[in-house]
């Protein structure tokens, strides 16, 4: 298999990873783009004692990481700490490599190894930046979150999940029609969405109509996220591939909560 083909069958997953860390699409591509750029100008820093998908990970991470708006602000944050500010100043300030180091390892299934070695750390500061990752994120706000699913077993999964994190289910629809009269009667703060739905209807679709209403983050869970991950149209910012684990479903709500109060805050202070 040649480079360029290897690099291919990871980019979707590299793409999810970006997107999740920048918060929508276009900033997330345009650091993969980046990133490809520097590869095909210099093909060796795809290091040899690496797999492809490390080697472009780590080569993402020391672009992502270049951007000084993107390091990890640690004065900050220990200034940040003695503060005392209210939850959503907390919000805007999570410090990003502990969230890089949550993702990689969480949303993308890495090892504790494969993901030290993308952050250029060793496994203990790994672990490190997880858990601190995880109490920052542990500050947010609880939200009411609507479940678009069509299958039992995994509805009642998700709801369980969701409720752990603290956080109150809604409701649970099945079906289009479903989706649309519950979240326009209750408004969500977080949707949980299926694709593809056994009726036959598209909970893409249900999504796209209630956002003409309402603003509300969007995680979509689908058996086939290579099928949304193609760069041929707008894509959804937060995808969970089936079958998933409890610690990715947790990483993502927590980054679309993140990323959704940052917008907010960034809009009232725009306003103010």
């Amino acid at each position: 298999m040649s480079t360029s083909q290897a690099v291919a069958q990871h980019l979707p997953y590299l793409r999810r990873y970006a997107r999740a860390l920048a918060g929508n699409q276009s900033s997330g591509d345009a650091y993969v783009a980046a990133t490809l750029e520097a590869l095909i100008e210099d093909p060796s820093v795809l290091e040899k004692d690496t797999s492809t998908r490390i080697g472009l990970y780590r080569l993402f991470s020391k672009i992502w990481n270049s951007v000084a708006l993107n390091a990890n602000p640690e004065p900050a944050a220990k200034n940040l700490a003695k503060a005392n500010k209210p939850v959503e100043d907390r919000l805007a300030q999570i410090t990003p490599k502990p969230r890089q180091a949550f993702l990689l390892v969480a949303l993308e299934g890495l090892s504790e190894d494969d993901a030290a070695k993308v952050l250029n750390i060793d496994v203990p500061a790994l672990r490190t930046l997880v858990e601190e990752s995880g109490r920052e994120l542990a500050a947010e706000i609880a939200t009411d979150v609507l479940i678009i699913e069509d299958e039992t077993f995994i509805a009642l999964d998700l709801e369980g999940l969701v409720e752990s994190l603290g956080h109150k289910v809604i409701g649970v629809a099945r079906t289009h029609s479903e989706a649309v009269t519950l979240a326009k009667a209750k408004q969500p703060g977080l949707i949980l969405a299926d694709i593809q739905l056994a009726d036959g209807s598209s909970g893409l679709d249900a999504v796209n109509e209630l956002l003409r209403t309402f603003e509300v983050p969007v995680i979509f869970i689908t058996a086939y996220p290579e099928r949304f991950l193609t760069g041929e149209r707008p894509e959804p910012a937060f995808l969970i591939a089936k079958p998933f684990q409890p610690a990715t479903v947790s990483a993502v709500l927590s980054q679309a909560l993140f990323f959704e109060r940052n917008a907010k805050r960034r809009d009232r202070r725009a306003t103010a």
